[in-house]
């Protein structure tokens, strides 16, 4: 019999240690996992919701561990005990019909882009007209869910709105806001909406009706963002998540297509095996491990992606917008003279 050693903890009727979920907010609705070695003691928001199909959150330990690798060390030649997540077995139901949502919903957040934080990081780095670009491209919106928070919809292939997923970012950073937890939620869960049976998508996989381009697979919608201003010769997707849409059922909108995969460090062997099971689907997949071969051991601890590299290079349009910001009266000139940037290099556009 195998042993689990990071396992959700039981209920105990006594003890009411069921808690409020820290994405949808419903009380006693949210268990948390728990070290049977009583050596790790995780953060509040290491755990599950229960309310799988309404809301969905799902914090694990292995995500805890790639957020706090320090921690690793405690955990390292001290216990025979497995390090996988113990699997809680559910009652068998019948498969559920995917649920969409209103392309009327998506809409009505492609606004108030002064006021998302993902939106200002990336008009300083590429210039507002290059991000407003990536935004509407990619179908990002505005959420008010946390202040300056963004939304990233997931667009199928024919154009069915799976899911918008509401995540918080620092505007000066671009990292996401993991404290006091982790800034994620979903829409179908913020608008209550009824028996919504969440079934995601690649996002940005609504773009491969262009058919042109060879197709390249990162795991965060922000490094796809990125990543797709640099590298335009490429229809950039990202699975969002280490797991989230990343399995065999998704696989075949990827049929007879060219894939390149971009693992973030420390996942190129998971990703590898990935790569295996999309050739068996008639999909031309390989994996990137230019990363691995090539970073630095403290890029490692800071589990670096593409976008990570990338980002250092500074565009034309966002050094202007920096010596504007430090000297408005340029801005009046190039009106008053209808002065036109000219880039020199690639900028992505």
């Amino acid at each position: 019999m195998e042993n689990f050693r990071f396992i959700l903890e039981g209920y105990n009727r006594e003890k009411k240690n069921r808690y409020a979920c820290p994405s949808c907010g419903k009380r006693g609705e949210f268990t948390r996992y728990i070290d049977t070695a009583g050596i790790i003691q995780f953060a509040g928001h290491v755990g599950k919701c229960n309310r799988v199909n309404k809301c969905g959150y799902h914090y694990t330990p292995a995500m805890y561990f790639e957020e706090h690798p320090e921690l690793r060390e405690k955990i390292t030649g001290i216990s025979n005990l497995s390090l996988t997540v113990k699997n809680i077995k559910q009652p068998i139901e019948k498969q559920k019909v995917p649920s969409f949502i209103a392309n009327a919903i998506m809409l009505r957040t492609f606004q108030n882009y002064s006021q998302n934080n993902l939106f200002l990081y990336l008009s300083t780095h590429f210039g507002e007209q290059s991000a407003m670009r990536l935004m509407k491209t990619y179908n990002v919106g505005s959420a008010r869910k946390w202040e300056n928070s963004t939304v990233f919809w997931q667009v199928d292939i024919s154009g069915r709105v799976h899911a918008g997923k509401i995540m918080q970012y620092d505007a000066e950073t671009g990292k996401r806001i993991k404290e006091p937890y982790a800034h994620v939620s979903w829409v179908h869960t913020e608008l209550n909406l009824p028996d919504f049976t969440l079934d995601q998508c690649f996002f940005g996989e609504h773009l491969l009706s262009d058919r042109r381009k060879p197709v390249a697979i990162v795991e965060s919608e922000k490094t796809a963002l990125i990543a797709s201003f640099y590298i335009p010769e490429y229809t950039w997707l990202a699975t969002g998540g280490k797991n989230g849409c990343f399995n065999e059922q998704h696989f075949d909108v990827l049929q007879g297509r060219n894939v390149v995969l971009f693992p973030d460090l420390g996942i190129t062997e998971e990703w590898k095996e990935k790569c295996s099971r999309m050739r068996r689907k008639n999909i031309r997949a390989e994996v990137s491990d230019y990363l691995e071969r090539n970073a630095t051991e403290e890029e490692r601890i800071g589990g670096y992606d593409i976008a990570d590299y990338l980002i250092k290079v500074q565009t034309g349009e966002a050094v202007l917008q920096l010596m504007i910001r430090k000297n408005p009266v340029l801005q009046t000139l190039i009106d008053t003279f209808g002065l036109e940037l000219v880039n020199f290099g690639t900028s992505g556009q």
